[in-house]
This record gives C-alpha cells, structure tokens and sequence, in this order.
C-alpha cells in the first residue's frame, strides 16, 4: 500500500492506494475518527481492483489542511469529485463507512455518472447523525479544544471501545488513528471535525436516493449503537439494495470484520460486472 499526495485546487489531498491503474476503482471513504487505514485490512483482501483510500480534507495526515476550510461532509463529497477528475478517474465504485458512508451517497446523489455502485457499512444518513456522545462535544467544544493530548486520547479511546467487538482491537484502532491527531493538534482538530458536522448534509438529498437506479450493497453491524440498524434497512430499500447483517457487529465494520466487508464488496463488483 502506496501513500500519495497531490495538491489540487490549492489543497494538498492524500490516499493510499493498492493495486494496478487499469483495474477497476474502487474509492474507499473513512469516518470519524479515524483515517485511511481504517481500511488496511480490507485493502489486503481484495484482489482484481485498483483500492484507492481518500483522506478527508482535515482528517488523519491532513488535518492542518481543514483549519480554515469547509470540511463538513457534503464539501467532502465535493473534494472527493475534484480528486477524483485530477487522477483521470470517470467512474468509480464508493464504498463508505460512517461519516464516509454519507460522502459517498452525497457525491453519488450530486454525480450519478461518477459512480458505478455505491457499497455502505454503518454509514451516516438521513438525520441518523450527529450521535449523542458527538453532539455533546460538540457543546463541549470551549473546553474540550484545549484538554491535552492523555485526555483527548481517552475521548477517542471510549469510542473506540464502544464501537469494536474486541477490545484488543480497539485498542489497535485507537494506536493507529490516535497517532494523527497527536501530530496535528490533539483535541484542537477533533474539534474542528465535530464543529463541521451538519445533519441538513444527507437529510436535503435522501430523497433523491430512491431515485439512483445503481448496483449497490448494505452491510450493518446489527448491535451498533452509533448508527441503529434501522438505517441500514431504510439505506437497503431506498437503494433497491441486499441487506448483508453482521449479527452482533458493532460500528468499526471494517477493522472487525474485514474478511465480510471484502467478501460483500467482492459481490458488489459482481452485481457491476452483470448489469454491464
């Protein structure tokens, strides 16, 4: 796995990316609060597709990137489209979890030529979003910006616990995704990330998504309690969609159970290559 920058329209982007350019691009979004390596595991388990991580714009190693700019996810979906156009990528397949889930469907609803199938795993939408625990930092934000890095570290740290099957890895995720944050402003950037959160993003274009007509999967850790399962059933009708349950998974899909989310994924691709 290859991480790469490139500055485009005067904001420096980064992915990692895995796999040949004349394979199929498959476009992998993170959440909150984590990064690209969200999905590492998955990435190693997929074969036959050009993996492309994207880094939200003041998320993970481009967190100074967001001081001063829009990173709410509906400009994420716009600063996905723009990094998409400069790497010469027409269509792609989204994949999205959490925060990125609703990148993904934003940017489908606005571009439904850029996007060849949409795959969701306990994604933000509809007014799914903020979660408690979020809006309350949310009205905590004076203070908490400030609180050093061993307390910030806790915040994330109870996230990571609630939302992991195994605490061995949470505590894995919590090592990977901590790191960022403590290179580039702690509790300052999770902040700012929180401050940007804005649930008019999905809730203005749901009603479009009936409407997408586009090969697309649903995965649920049904025992979530960041993102109740219910949403996952209303994505799953809404996108005309297979509905794959993770019976006791809970929020991070991804790094619990990577083997699921390739094998759907690897359907996903599937479903494309029929309906071509």
């Amino acid at each position: 796995m290859k991480s790469q920058t490139a500055v485009i329209g005067g904001i420096p982007m980064r992915w990692i990316e895995r796999g040949r350019g004349d394979e199929v691009p498959l476009v992998l979004i993170h959440g909150i609060p984590t990064s690209p390596r969200l999905w590492r595991h998955v990435m190693a388990k997929l074969r036959g597709v050009r993996c492309l991580a994207f880094e939200m714009v003041g998320y993970g190693e481009s967190m100074e990137a967001g001081v001063g700019r829009d990173i709410s996810v509906g400009r994420q979906a716009d600063y996905l489209i723009d990094w998409l156009t400069h790497l010469g990528i027409e269509r792609a397949v989204f994949c999205g979890h959490d925060l990125g889930g609703g990148v993904a469907h934003i940017a489908v609803v606005r571009h439904p030529q850029r996007c060849a199938g949409l795959f969701l795993t306990n994604a933000i939408g509809y007014d799914s979003w903020p979660i408690p625990s979020v809006k309350a930092l949310k009205l905590t934000a004076p203070l908490v910006k400030h609180l050093p890095d061993i307390a910030a570290k806790q915040i994330l740290r109870v996230l990571m616990i609630r939302g992991h099957d195994k605490l061995q890895i949470a505590e894995e995720s919590l090592d990977v995704h901590w790191s960022a944050y403590e290179r580039h402003g702690g509790a300052a950037s999770l902040i700012r990330q929180v401050m940007a959160l804005n649930v008019e993003d999905t809730e203005s274009i749901a009603g479009a998504l009936p409407g997408l007509n586009i090969p697309a999967r649903v995965v649920w850790g049904t025992s979530d309690s960041f993102q109740k399962l219910r949403y996952g059933e209303r994505f799953a009708r809404d996108l005309n969609a297979p509905l794959h349950r993770i019976e006791g998974g809970l929020h991070f899909t991804p790094e619990d159970h990577p083997e699921i989310i390739a094998e759907q994924i690897t359907r996903l691709l599937e479903d494309i290559e029929r309906a071509a």
